[in-house]
């Protein structure tokens, strides 16, 4: 296993460092840096204090050579200081992860929790109204694009029914638990409906193929009943491509919060780096797309040890070496 987990970390390395110099080279090609805007702002800089600026900065070389100062400087822990918030960027991102981590997490689960039985429900009663129905809901959940959906919610229950804020963390002199809580479920709310659809369908069509297999058939014949058949054998056969697709999310769920984040002002990643791209902070943006990449690669980790768990034949050692 040790060589396995080995032979991942450094392809993710890799990984890494390639995302990084394309997305470093793509923010240093953006027009106007922060010198430019620096010069715009204070009409009192002369052409000379942005050449000396731009040569302090280092903004002055190649973008190959600014880049493995970079590297250089991010391998010791200095991943650049952040423009916009005047603040380490790492110290930046470290606020972000843990909102974003806590709305994609509510999220997932709740996505889950809906998706597993009501795609079981739906599997077990094949081309019925109750499927087409699930279906229906499905195909309405996938094509609602998540913008359009937070502005309905926000319409909805905070404009007519007053029922709920409209954005932001948290009310002013508050700042409570149930309050935080409170400006939580439109955002939560709004990835869930993006995300179960397509949970749904998945479980949907594995389970309909894992009830056509032989020992499910023998264990109906055996006399075993429907709820056992399902539960002790069929779901946990289906959950192996939900595994797949649910490692797979991390990153599209990630992208996802980004639109959330900027319609309800949730102070999260896809917030940050949204923010950061506007007003040229390369350091901030460079390292929330590079989280970005991380949690994918985490999450399709994560779903080959989920294939361990849930199938005993496959192992990570007979995974390495089909490598």
């Amino acid at each position: 296993m040790f060589p396995y987990i080995a032979g991942r970390l450094f392809e993710s390395i890799i990984v890494l460092l390639v995302l990084s110099f394309a997305v470093y080279g793509l923010i240093g090609l953006m027009p106007g840096d922060p010198i430019d805007l620096m010069i715009q702002g204070d009409p009192k800089l002369t052409p000379a204090d942005a050449k000396r600026l731009k040569a302090l900065h280092g903004l002055d070389q190649p973008i190959l050579d600014r880049y493995l100062a970079w590297l250089g400087n991010a391998m010791q822990g200095d991943f650049g200081y952040s423009r916009n918030h005047s603040k380490p960027a790492i110290d930046v991102i470290a606020g972000g992860i843990g909102n974003t981590v806590l709305l994609l997490g509510i999220s997932l689960i709740l996505s889950l929790a809906i998706a597993v039985p009501v795609g079981v429900y739906a599997a077990l009663r094949p081309y019925s109204k109750t499927d087409y129905i699930v279906n229906l809901a499905c195909f309405a959940g996938i094509s609602m694009p998540p913008f359009w959906l937070a502005l309905l919610l926000i319409i909805l229950f905070a404009v007519v029914l007053k029922w709920l804020p409209a954005g932001g963390m948290e009310t002013v002199g508050d700042g409570s638990f149930l309050d935080r809580l409170h400006h939580l479920v439109l955002p939560v709310i709004t990835l869930t409906i993006a995300s179960v659809g397509d949970f749904t369908r998945f479980i949907r069509a594995s389970m309909l193929q894992t009830l056509r297999y032989d020992f499910i058939r023998t264990a109906r014949a055996k006399g075993l009943s429907m709820t056992r058949v399902v539960t002790g054998h069929a779901l946990r056969n289906a959950l192996l491509p939900l595994v797949t697709i649910v490692g797979l999310s991390f990153g599209r769920l990630f992208s996802g919060a980004l639109i959330t984040e900027t319609m309800f002002a949730w102070h999260g990643m896809g917030k940050m780096i949204y923010d950061a791209i506007l007003g040229n902070d390369y350091n901030l943006a460079l390292i929330g797309l590079l989280f970005a990449t991380g949690l994918t690669l985490i999450g399709n980790f994560l779903a080959d040890a989920g294939y361990v768990w849930l199938d005993p034949r496959v192992s990570l050692a007979g995974r390495e070496q089909q490598q």
